[in-house]
């Protein structure tokens, strides 16, 4: 009578520890992140009557089964349902972040390394990404000064400290000619000077510009010519053109190559600078100081500004059948198909269709070769400074007109440069990575959010705060995590809500509720009996 009782209050005990995990996924329908739990029971214990028994040949008897009387129930595990996403919703927040599978973000809370499914972000004042359902810092890995990812042990992620708010300018290292230049332009008519070789003037403007170190702006003046066609350029289907520097100017739109001397009675006396200027490997060259005439010094008209180049003439090799660039050089070889041209480089890259810029700036050595503001050719790896890339051109017939233009960079748009910009977002892809944007519109690789996987993801123990532990049943995190692309992905902009499900929790509220009944009503029977039993005396 007695096991009974003990059996009632055993299931009164193990429904009510139902009840309680029940109400508590209820409780955390609308938490970020959490993971519903439930409840499993085991009977316990059995008080055994009698054994079992085989059947017995000799005595002609059949077998017993034993006579055993259970104890009551216990619970055996409460299981958490990790596996399972809970559903997404969107938020729009840029540092919000919903994991797509089964691994878990990697959070430092007070020296010590947790896991949580939360992915409400933010920047906390020391420029660390947080997790703000915990406070917890966001473990990952830190990018180089080259926006490449270093993996390596997980580390918090600070992604904005002084040297990630503000983008360093950089120097532009090429450009791409655009356009088309119109062999019937008038303009293109060069006029020669006294030597009959050198080009004083004519020819239509061709511009571009470009950054040096310290991020100012800075515009070439260029002009190009038709040259007269030769016996061997024309057999050869080649038509020449010549490209010459006009002047350069600075972000003010002053010319590098004058100076400014204020005078005492207040006008402006324009000197030369000394900035000299190179194409190729050649060698430098400035104002032509041979230029000689009334208020002219050292090549420059003191009041008018007036002054002009030396030699800067770059040819350029147009094929004059499909109207295509052909090459950047001064001599030429004909090839198989008549369109082989000797390169005026030996960098593979830049052969036939670029030639190297470079400006220095005046006799100071300060400001020439490495320690120049300026990206400066160096011999000894054949590279630096600007490479001009004319191969886009075309020489098509156009109303006789030409319109050319530029682009800074490459073909791809890469080494184009830039001013100095300060953070104004941040940003995070699918893959975890986290972006700086500049106000000088670049964007800047500085950390990538790591995550950690479990053998056993239902081992991990419960700490508040939807934060989970590592246990040994769990398995261990190695310390250096992985990408999300191995297990899943990251939404932006939204975030993993609970993976309760009201269906299934009411549903087990009535069962549970059931069962607590039932239970109750054993010990109230028993209780009874045992009232009949004691009244046996009367």
């Amino acid at each position: 009578m007695m096991r009974s009782l003990y059996s009632g209050v055993a299931g009164l005990k193990i429904h009510q520890t139902k009840m309680d995990v029940i109400g508590n996924n209820i409780a955390n329908v609308n938490t970020v992140g959490f993971k519903s739990s439930s409840v499993n029971f085991s009977d316990t214990f059995y008080q055994t009557l009698s054994p079992a028994t085989g059947p017995n040949a000799t005595t002609n008897t059949a077998g017993t089964n034993a006579k055993q009387i259970g104890l009551g129930g216990l619970v055996a595990s409460i299981t958490t349902n990790v596996t399972e996403n809970g559903g997404t919703t969107t938020t729009n927040r840029a540092l919000d972040v919903a994991i797509n599978g089964e691994s878990f973000l990697v959070v430092n809370v007070n020296g010590e390394q947790y896991f949580t499914k939360s992915g409400a972000l933010n920047v906390d004042p020391s420029g660390n990404l947080y997790c703000t359902t915990n406070g917890g810092i966001v473990q990952g890995w830190m990018a180089d000064d080259d926006g490449n990812i270093v993996k390596d042990i997980a580390t918090d992620l600070k992604i904005m400290t002084a040297k990630q708010t503000s983008a360093a300018p950089t120097a532009t290292t090429a450009e791409t000619i655009l356009g088309n230049i119109d062999p019937n332009d008038k303009n293109l008519t060069p006029v020669y000077g006294d030597d009959g070789t050198t080009i004083v003037s004519g020819g239509v403007a061709m511009t571009f510009s470009f950054y040096d170190k310290l991020g100012e702006l800075y515009t070439v003046k260029m002009m190009v010519t038709k040259d007269e066609v030769a016996d061997d350029a024309a057999e050869n289907s080649m038509v020449p053109y010549t490209v010459r520097v006009a002047d350069v100017y600075n972000s003010e739109g002053k010319s590098i190559f004058l100076k400014e001397e204020p005078q005492p009675d207040g006008s402006i006396k324009y000197v030369n600078s000394g900035a000299k200027i190179r194409f190729g490997t050649g060698d430098s060259f400035g104002i032509d100081e041979s230029v000689t005439g009334e208020g002219i010094e050292n090549g420059v008209n003191t009041e008018t500004k007036e002054f002009r180049l030396k030699s800067t003439q770059v040819p350029l090799l147009f094929n004059s059948k499909a109207g295509t660039f052909a090459a950047v050089d001064s001599t030429y070889t004909v090839g198989a198909d008549g369109t082989e041209v000797t390169p005026n480089r030996t960098n593979k890259d830049y052969a036939k269709t670029c030639i190297n810029f470079s400006v220095i700036q005046g006799d100071d050595p300060q400001h020439v070769g490495n320690d120049s503001t300026f990206p400066q050719y160096d011999a000894t790896n054949d590279n630096g400074g600007i490479e001009l890339d004319f191969s886009s051109l075309t020489q098509y017939s156009k109303g006789g007109t030409c319109e050319t233009t530029y682009k800074r960079g490459n073909q791809d748009g890469k080494n184009a440069g830039n001013y100095a910009g300060t953070m104004s977002g941040i940003s995070i892809d699918d893959t975890g990575k986290v972006y700086g944007k500049y106000t000088n519109g670049e964007t800047r690789c500085l950390a990538q959010i790591c995550v950690a996987s479990f053998s056993n993801p239902s081992g991990l123990e419960a700490e508040g705060d939807s934060l989970f532990r590592a246990s040994l049943n769990s398995g261990l995190f190695d310390g250096i995590g992985e990408e999300v692309s191995k297990t899943g992905s990251f939404t932006v902009g939204a975030l993993e809500m609970s993976n309760v499900d009201l269906a299934s929790e009411f549903t087990s509220m009535i069962t549970t509720q059931r069962g607590f009944q039932a239970n109750s009503r054993i010990i109230t029977t028993s209780d009874t009996m045992l009232e009949e039993l004691v009244n046996l005396k009367r």
